[in-house]
């Protein structure tokens, strides 16, 4: 038996009453909630999406298009090292666009032809969506039990019952791990992929899916909403005649945000969204059905080693083909090499040669003596790390710690945000005092510096370092400073400006003129060296920055506070009147 709704019927809604209507609507909380119609929810080409979105600019009287990604930073632009200002790979496809819908709410309060559920290898009740098995009643469990189960990134279908759908399509999303990022990437594609051609099997035409991912596989959010729209949008490009209708459910605000963020990238309407969209893409958008590509399953084809050089056949350049048939080929060209990015040049050597390279690397750091680790300056010695090698470093860390909670390392004030420095650049607060190595796991730290970094890195910023009293800390060697500097990536090395340096002892000073000899001599040769607090305001207002006090403590004691005057109730500091 299925439910419906008198208001279904209301098709003559207003597209801003009905997408309040469906906002009223979800998620409720007991009892049965009405049925709504494919009709009731916000197309993704809707005009009244694109100019009263929440998340949009208003553009009312500049006769601009408003799309609703611009007014967000994006949090994988480095991750994306972008598709530049070539063809957009995802261009305008209105056809394509008409069959995408936004909803917030359950998927199994639509009537559509089928809704997803997310559940576990044993397709049981405790596992699955919340709430769906109670909307849909005991049979559907009933009929789980006689499939056999179902495996990871695979998909099965059952009966919808009392719900307002036709079927339930369940899958199996995977568990996320850092080190096995690309098989779980692979396995929620699949997912997807699965349920739409479980879809089109069946003659079935419309589908609500919601966020196969959840936070008990520990898979980060806005990655699998990556996974997740690319893998839908390859599959409509293909089948969008035999599909009307691929509704993404979110729950939560931050779903919410995200897929209205990342939406324009995959599915463009105009040539503004698709312009900013060539900008905005990561680097790995997957192959033409939107799963990552594998270099090490790439056929690599060679001439072969004895005859190929007289044959008239042989193949004279050696060339690596993705399974995908996208053809990425092997440039001849190094200077156009140069401008590529990390993430493809990765994917255009060849895996063996890769390898190889990073053994006689490794063979090469430990051969001889490591005189820095001697004279206690750290490991300086391992290999230099290629561009890829950084990028895919930085990555995997950002992606770690994005599935992390870091609280504890938040809470101890070691890096914090201020504001902006004279120039209008963004500024990262750094507090030597607070850096407790006895206290710290070097680990952890590395993992929320790269994450409190990264919206920063993205553009000119600088850094204020507080060394005051923190002489009387450990502080960590030459090679730890490498590491960090590693993980942050050449994006860090290129958009820091500057370093300002509060109260240097003769040691710091020291330190920082090895950073520059035996680290990277472009980005420590950015360091200013500020005595005073006052020095300090002319580079940076002391509206934008908060001090500790033990800092104010320490400009006293050093410089015996001459010149300023400092509030001890609002810690403002005043220059002293002369005479």
């Amino acid at each position: 038996m299925q439910r419906r709704s008198p208001a279904a019927a209301s098709a003559s809604a207003s597209p801003g009453a009905v997408a309040a209507a469906a906002a009223a609507m979800a998620p409720g909380v007991g009892g049965v909630e009405p049925a709504v119609a494919l009709d009731q929810v916000p197309r993704w080409s809707d005009p009244d999406q694109r100019f009263h979105s929440p998340s949009s600019p208003t553009a009312a009287g500049s006769g601009a298009p408003a799309s609703s990604f611009l007014s967000f930073a994006d949090p994988l632009d480095a991750a994306a090292g972008g598709g530049g200002h070539g063809a957009c790979r995802f261009p305008v496809d209105p056809e394509v666009n008409s069959r995408i819908y936004l909803w917030r709410g359950h998927p199994w309060n639509l009537e559509v032809d089928a809704v997803v559920n997310s559940t576990n290898e044993s397709l049981d009740e405790a596992h699955s969506s919340p709430g769906l098995h109670a909307a849909a009643g005991p049979e559907l469990a009933e009929e789980c039990a006689t499939l056999g189960g179902c495996r990871t990134g695979m998909a099965k279908m059952t009966n919808a019952y009392d719900l307002p759908a036709r079927k339930v399509i369940h899958t199996v999303g995977p568990k996320y791990a850092v080190k096995y990022h690309t098989a779980a990437e692979s396995a929620l594609s699949h997912c997807y992929r699965s349920c739409l051609e479980l879809l089109v099997e069946n003659g079935l035409e419309s589908i609500a899916m919601g966020c196969i991912y959840t936070e008990a596989k520990n898979y980060p959010r806005e990655p699998a909403a990556h996974v997740a729209i690319r893998t839908v949008r390859r599959f409509l490009e293909k089948q969008k005649d035999k599909i009307t209708a691929v509704v993404f459910c979110t729950i939560s605000s931050t779903d919410t945000e995200i897929y209205k963020r990342l939406l324009p990238l995959y599915f463009p309407r105009d040539k503004q969204e698709e312009e900013m969209a060539s900008l905005k893409l990561p680097a790995d958008v997957g192959d033409e059905n939107g799963e990552p590509i594998i270099d090490e399953r790439k056929i690599r084809i060679k001439t072969l080693p004895a005859e190929a050089a007289n044959s008239k056949y042989a193949v004279p350049v050696p060339a690596d083909i993705p399974l995908s048939g996208s053809g990425l080929t092997r440039r001849r060209n190094s200077k156009l090499d140069s401008y590529l990015d990390p993430s493809f040049m990765s994917i255009i050597k060849d895996p063996d040669l890769r390898r190889k390279e990073q053994w006689e690397k490794s063979a090469q750091a430990k051969k001889g003596f490591n005189f820095a680790k001697l004279l206690g300056f750290g490991d300086l010695g391992g290999p230099a790390l290629s561009a890829a090698e950084e990028y895919s470093l930085h990555q995997r860390y950002l992606a770690k710690a994005n599935s992390l909670n870091l609280s504890e390392i938040a809470e101890m004030k070691i890096i914090y945000r201020g504001g902006v420095d004279s120039e209008g650049r963004p500024i990262m607060v750094v507090v030597g005092a607070h850096f407790l190595l006895r206290c710290l796991d070097l680990e952890r730290f590395i993992l929320y510096v790269v994450k409190e970094f990264e919206p920063l890195i993205q553009k000119p910023y600088s850094i204020v370092y507080f060394h005051s009293a923190a002489s009387l800390q450990v502080q960590p060697d030459l090679g730890f400073m490498k590491r960090l500097q590693q993980m942050l990536g050449r994006k860090h090395q290129r958009n820091l400006q500057a370093i300002y340096v509060l109260h240097p002892t003769l040691g710091l000073r020291t330190a920082i003129l090895a950073l520059q000899l035996l680290v990277d001599g472009d980005v420590w040769k950015k360091v200013v060296y500020v005595d005073r607090l006052m020095q300090l305001f002319r580079y940076v207002p002391r509206e934008q920055l908060t001090i500790p006090d033990f800092v104010f403590q320490h400009d006293l004691e050093v410089n015996g506070g001459k010149g300023i005057i400092v509030d001890p109730r609002t810690k403002h500091v005043y220059q002293r009147p002369s005479g």
